[in-house]
């Protein structure tokens, strides 16, 4: 059965229901019909989130076959709740680019899913749309400004960084003309749409405490120059509170269910390849505060979004996780061992064995933030006793916990083991993480801590572009945000070709964005997408409606 065909067979619980279950009043919640709602940020309680266990789950480097993150996820928080722990699993909503796309949704697999399916990869509680349309207005303010007679701030159009945004994949929108028609339509210039998961607002919306943290930030973004070379922010527009506005309902987290009943927090989706790649501080926090446990996830592999998790969430969130579950699979591993991507179901220890230096790499680096990893196996059927022996004899040989995690064919009974090991680390943590590097040391040594502690890298690069934008840094005095770096997900380095554990590489900078709003610097490395492509097939072509409102083809 498809994952779709498995979500109906469940009868969903009203989310009133939910809400008592998380310990929420049920009068307090903002419904979104019968089992969806909105909770006010007025709920969380940091002192109590203090007392919650912070489990992160990230993953090895991530391949074409999928490794299931997000299905791990919520497969453990199952499993917690089986063991009388009261645990929220708390997750990125999807964008709507891969749902039509090529890598489908993002509310996990099987008999681990959170629900309702079709409601929260279609569009949802509206909260993409909100950032869509605030972004949309910052963009629509600076066209108009460059063009005002009397209000024009001097902007020059060839610095404007700030472009548009969609959720949708269109390559075709990639490099635009604005302003063609002549002088009532505008100042021509060249710009460009990014997918909405990699706006800028998304990633602010995910690292905002609170609405008053949320309208400063969005004044703090960056626009360009003026003629003078004078800096220009969105607050000298003076379209930020407009824009707060606009996300008013968008900042409060979205609580729904998963398959065996058990709450959910689905807030934000930045990019983890582009900005943070995890859910918000909002989600996390509100999850905290009514949990024992709180499972949450970072995007791709350890490298990318879990680094971002330490480095930048939780040293702005002041949280710690007490364990990461590193989610790996049989077929990912022969993948980075050499094995042909058609073959993986095939059994082959030999391609499995050279692939576990991937493994033992991202196991290195979890260690380097003083947390404690537990491996799980997310069990393909595929899978042979013999290669799972190989990861389990590895795993003995690192001193590291593993488990197999059967969550897509059991749902939480077939992640009870992994919990186990879940519950012992996070229970014997006493420590709290320790970053890799702080703020306010030169930018130049926060990349390159990044680029040869977590990738491996020999030696970090910067092309005459990078070099000017770091001068320019420095000029506004945002030396001490720290690093969100833009790197391919496909390989620890920058080039998608080095599979398994690259060796005396370069990491080229090609150039440094200013996320001043969001409060993070990206260097951006390699060829980093922002606006995806359809493939040749899309998903899209699948889906259809029946007339009595039935979705089918959706997953």
């Amino acid at each position: 059965m498809t994952d779709l065909q498995i979500a109906k067979k469940v009868t969903l619980k009203p989310i009133t229901e939910i809400a008592k279950k998380l310990g929420i009043d049920p009068e307090i919640i903002e419904m979104y019909g019968k089992d969806k709602a909105k909770l006010p940020l007025s709920c969380i309680n940091r002192n109590r989130a203090k007392k919650s266990n912070l489990v992160l789950v990230s993953a090895i480097s991530p391949t074409p076959a999928g490794e299931g993150k997000t299905t791990i996820s919520i497969g453990l928080s199952e499993a917690l709740n089986r063991l009388n722990k009261k645990t929220t699993v708390v997750l990125r909503e999807p964008s709507l680019g891969p749902v039509f796309g090529i890598k489908g949704g993002a509310t996990g697999g099987g008999y681990s899913q959170v629900l309702p399916l079709e409601d929260i990869n279609l569009h949802f509680t509206g909260d993409f749309s909100a950032i869509e349309k605030a972004h949309n207005l910052l963009s629509a303010v600076i066209d108009n400004n460059v063009q005002s007679k009397t209000q024009s701030l001097g902007l020059d159009p060839r610095t404007i960084t700030w472009k548009r945004v969609i959720d949708m994949n269109d390559r075709a929108l990639r490099r635009i003309i604005v302003g063609l028609g002549g002088t009532t339509f505008g100042i021509p210039r060249e710009t460009g749409f990014d997918i909405t998961a990699a706006s800028e607002i998304m990633a602010i919306l995910c690292i905002s405490k609170d609405l008053v943290d949320l309208k400063k930030r969005l004044g703090e973004i960056f626009i360009g120059y003026t003629y003078d070379k004078k800096p220009i922010f969105a607050k000298d527009l003076k379209v930020a509170g407009a824009m707060a506005a606009l996300l008013k309902h968008a900042i409060k987290p979205n609580l729904v269910q998963t398959m065996e009943g058990n709450p959910a927090i689905i807030h934000g989706g930045p990019f983890a390849n582009i900005a943070q790649g995890t859910n918000s501080v909002i989600g996390t926090l509100m999850g905290m505060t009514y949990s024992d446990y709180t499972v949450t996830e970072a995007g791709f592999g350890f490298d990318l979004g879990a680094e971002k998790f330490f480095d930048i969430k939780c040293q702005s969130a002041n949280i710690s996780p007490k364990v990461v579950v590193l989610t790996t699979t049989i077929r990912a591993l022969k993948y980075h061992g050499g094995a042909d991507l058609k073959s993986l179901a095939e059994p082959n220890v030999d391609a499995l064995r050279q692939g576990l230096p991937n493994l033992e790499k991202h196991l290195e680096n979890i260690k380097k933030f003083n947390v404690i990893p537990v491996i799980a196996i997310n069990k393909f059927k595929s899978d042979t006793k013999e290669e799972i022996e190989l990861i389990k004899d590895f795993a003995k040989i690192k001193n590291t916990r593993v488990a197999v995690a059967n969550v897509w064919a059991k749902g939480g009974a077939g992640a009870l083991k992994l919990a186990q090991h879940v519950i012992e680390v996070a229970e014997a943590c006493e420590t709290k993480f320790e970053p890799l590097y702080k703020w306010d040391m030169p930018i130049e040594t926060k990349i390159e801590r990044i680029a040869k502690k977590i990738y491996g890298a020999e030696h970090v690069d910067y092309n005459s572009t990078a070099k000017r934008q770091l001068t320019e840094i420095k000029a506004l005095g945002l030396e001490n945000l720290p690093i969100c770096v833009a790197k391919t997900q496909k390989s620890l380095s920058d080039n998608p070709k080095l599979l398994g554990r690259p060796k005396d590489f370069i990491i080229t900078v090609r150039e440094i964005e200013i996320a001043a709003g969001a409060g993070f610097l990206i260097p951006i490395t390699g060829n980093i997408m922002r606006m995806p492509g359809l493939p040749a097939h899309p998903a899209s072509e699948g889906i259809d409606i029946s007339n009595s409102g039935e979705i089918s083809g959706l997953f």
